[in-house]
């Protein structure tokens, strides 16, 4: 084997270790797997994303044709929460009950720590959800095309947002336990380039005004969930970059509708 394809191999192995740590997708039980393979997986999340936005946005397509489309909204979201097993809502619930409930930062870590959920947790991941199934119902409305489109690149987009803070900010978490802090570990440069790369070919299948607009907006969020988890905890966790994923996402359903809705 020449060292190119030991090199695309090697790459298609990592990008296997992101599918399996990131959603519930099955990969073959002889894929080797190793610490900083791992380390090396936030360089896909971006891509995995786009598996989860494929899944949601076909499952979208096919119950539009037989369904209403609020119905079909519902299923292409209950699609991507099975797929993933609802990773990144437990990260936005985890959050708002943390910072809700807790005063210290070390308190705010404990009650984010809790499996159980809260008040404020219930209520954002309730905000959330339904901002998503509102936005996009009345999307698809305007254009069933365009909404499996936003489907399917908001998935992918959303998680470059939240995957780019780990070269940017502190990991906090003590717990040797957390499900993130491999990923936490020293983030390469080229790591980097392979996330904003896969970011710009997620932005080809929108149209330029969109594409612009809304890499500014994402920018933003990303620049203010950063400044608030640092505020809150002078760093970030895996549950905040699940909570930046969904604020990421949603920030997005409604710029793509308040856009078309305009026209």
């Amino acid at each position: 084997m020449t060292l190119h394809s030991q090199a695309i191999k090697r790459q298609g192995q990592i990008f296997l270790i992101a599918l399996a740590f990131f959603t519930r997708i099955p990969i073959p039980a002889d894929t080797p797997y190793s610490p900083n393979l791992l380390n090396q997986a936030n360089r896909y999340f971006a891509l995995v994303g786009l598996v989860v936005g494929l899944v949601s946005a076909a499952s979208f397509w096919l119950a539009h044709l037989i369904l209403p489309l609020s119905v079909a909204v519902i299923i292409a979201m209950a699609a991507s929460l099975l797929l993933t097993g609802a990773f990144h809502e437990d990260g936005l619930a985890d959050v708002f009950d943390g910072f809700g409930g807790g005063w210290q930062p070390e308190q705010k870590l404990e009650i984010m720590k809790d499996s159980r959920l809260g008040t404020y947790g219930a209520a954002a991941l309730f905000v959330v959800l339904a901002i998503k199934w509102s936005s996009l119902t009345a999307l698809a409305e305007l254009s069933p095309t365009l909404a499996a489109s936003a489907l399917f690149c908001l998935h992918g987009l959303s998680r470059a947002v939240a995957a780019s803070l780990i070269f940017s900010y502190s990991y906090v978490r003590l717990d040797e336990q957390s499900k993130v802090k491999p990923l936490a570990n020293e983030q390469s440069q080229q790591d980097l380039w392979v996330l904003i790369a896969t970011s710009f070919f997620i932005l080809l299948f929108l149209p330029l005004p969109t594409a612009l607009l809304l890499s500014a907006v994402l920018l933003l969020v990303r620049y203010a969930c950063g400044r608030w988890f640092t505020k809150q905890l002078g760093g970030y966790t895996g549950d905040c970059l699940g909570a930046c994923q969904q604020l990421a996402e949603v920030t997005g359903y409604l710029l793509i509708l308040a856009m078309v809705a305009q026209q």
